[in-house]
């Protein structure tokens, strides 16, 4: 199986290409904050670019030495590094984690690109979020669980001191919060590694499928419940969800781009990769509960959003409810569950990406976001008619119109679902109608009707409510909400490439979890 259009490159095969994925954003972070003088913050965001860049285009070569009929991990590297602690530099990359690298690069570079106000500390802003997009590499590429919880961490300070020094108001608590529940969920993770390694007496840390044999039944279920909640707290599921509307509502919006577009890849990814790879038997045996967790998270935080005023935070509550589907497609554990487990967390990293840039445009141009006082924002000669057009095709996306990206994650997912637990999935379906109505409110409330930027008044209306004049958004700025628009649409109506990227990989990832046949489905199955 190929990608129409590429080939694989043997000439390219010796080129260190995991590795060169880390280099280069680290050795970024380094120029940055090692550039000797004052340099302009446009000259940092300029070479910030420039580097991200580069990320991107190795990130795309390596779809020429990456062949999508191999199952398992390719292009490994391996050099001892602390073999007595079972720590080896161990890389390779697959079908689950090829796309999440390329979200990542793309992603990353939106963020550099739609950054704005960078006049307070530009070096260390810049500088972290070149260590957070190597990190965050890391993290997809280690196939070493002691190795991945150290790019795990990494990410954990630089994200913190975006939220802490360029966020909102309430910028300390939202980050002392996210800097809280992100240490738990990592000391669940790092005691889950060290538990497997003192029951089973090994320390190699090279993930491999523990079976019955190998570790009794009891200290699987424990083990897999740490790593479930660790990443749960980072997907986050309810009702560890708490910190992430908290995060968002003072976070920039660069770094929203990537707090939703790529860092809640990194709960997804670990429960699939380590939850669902690591522990096979008790993923079983724990999978009617898996279902009804996913199916309690998407509606409730679908709820949860409707209830909200702020579009920021009606956004952020739509990003916990849609990785909710990647847990019922775990739970599943059909191969088309997690090909749209795979799909869903590439769409909704360019659709979240989308909506919040979206949102920053509409708080940049009127100084809210409070759906209580923004009108009429769709107005073709005062307001924002470009940007209301694609929030529109964003939340058409986000509910799962079909075209659109967002529509093919969801329909994997459920019919890959809907056998194994079709109560749940029901249940999620009902979820997915809900993201219909509560942006349909955002919708409605802030772009249509007459163009207003103050609150409704009991009085008759004001003239001063009306005699708005929005300055226009500039060009450059459409640029990137445009080109993640694009993929956006891409994605829904070319689906096969991703598809035949990560099939090879899912299908094989599936029989770890068949074993839900002879499973009673309980309760929501």
């Amino acid at each position: 199986m190929t990608i129409p259009g590429l080939m694989t490159v043997p000439g390219l095969m010796t080129v260190p290409w995991l590795s060169l994925l880390l280099l280069i954003p680290f050795l970024g972070t380094l120029a940055l904050l090692l550039w000797p003088g004052e340099p302009s913050p446009a000259r940092l965001r300029k070479i910030t670019i420039a580097v991200l860049s580069a990320q991107l285009a190795a990130s795309l070569a390596l779809l020429l030495v990456f062949d999508p009929a191999i199952p398992g991990l390719q292009l490994q590297e391996l050099h001892r590094w602390l073999p007595s602690l079972g720590l080896n530099y161990q890389l390779g990359v697959d079908g689950l984690s090829l796309p999440l690298v390329l979200i990542n690069a793309g992603l990353t570079l939106v963020s550099a690109v739609c950054t704005r106000d960078f006049s307070k500390r530009p070096r260390i802003y810049f500088s972290m979020l070149l260590l957070i997009s190597g990190a965050v590499n890391g993290a997809f590429l280690a196939d070493n669980l002691l190795l991945f919880f150290l790019f795990y961490e990494l990410e954990l300070i630089p994200l913190w001191l975006l939220i802490s020094i360029w966020g909102g108001n309430e910028r300390a608590y939202a980050a002392t919060k996210f800097l809280i529940f992100t240490a738990v969920s990592g000391m669940l993770i790092l005691g889950a590694f060290l538990g497997l390694a003192l029951f089973t007496g090994s320390v190699d840390f090279t993930p491999t499928p523990v079976t019955s044999e190998r570790l009794a039944m009891g200290s699987q279920v424990v083990l897999l419940i740490a790593l479930l909640v660790g990443f749960g707290i980072k997907l986050p599921l309810v009702p560890f969800h708490t910190w992430l509307p908290d995060a968002h509502t003072q976070a920039s919006t660069p770094v929203s781009v990537l707090l939703a577009g790529v860092l809640l890849k990194l709960g997804t990814y670990g429960i699939l990769r380590f939850g669902m790879g690591l522990f096979p038997e008790a993923w079983t045996l724990l999978a009617p509960g898996l279902a009804i967790w996913a199916a309690i998270s998407v509606v409730y935080v679908s709820l949860a959003a409707i209830a909200q005023t702020d579009m920021k935070r009606m956004v952020a509550y739509s990003s916990v409810g849609h990785m909710g589907y990647v847990l019922l497609a775990g739970a599943a554990g059909t191969p088309v569950a997690l090909l749209g487990a795979e799909f869903q967390m590439v769409s909704h990293g360019l659709i979240s990406a989308l909506l919040f840039l979206l949102v920053g445009t509409v708080y940049r141009k009127t100084g809210t976001r409070d759906l209580d006082v923004l009108r009429g924002l769709l107005n073709p000669e005062r307001g924002l008619p470009f940007t209301g057009t694609l929030m529109i095709l964003g939340v058409m996306a986000s509910a799962g119109l079909p075209g659109m990206a967002g529509f093919i994650s969801e329909f994997l997912v459920f019919r890959g679902s809907i056998q194994a637990y079709p109560l749940a999935t029901l249940v999620c379906m009902v979820g997915s109608g809900l993201t219909a109505v509560y942006f349909l409110l955002l919708v409605n409330r802030a772009f249509f009707g007459r163009l207003a930027v103050t609150p409704a008044s009991s009085e008759p209306v004001q003239d001063s409510r009306l005699d708005v004049q929005l300055a226009p958004v500039a060009p450059r700025e459409t640029v990137p909400a445009l080109a993640l628009s694009l993929g956006v649409v891409a994605l829904g109506l070319f689906p096969a490439v991703l598809g035949h990227l990560s099939e090879a990989t899912t299908t094989a990832m599936a029989p770890l979890a068949n074993l839900l046949a002879v499973i009673p489905t309980g309760g929501m199955g």
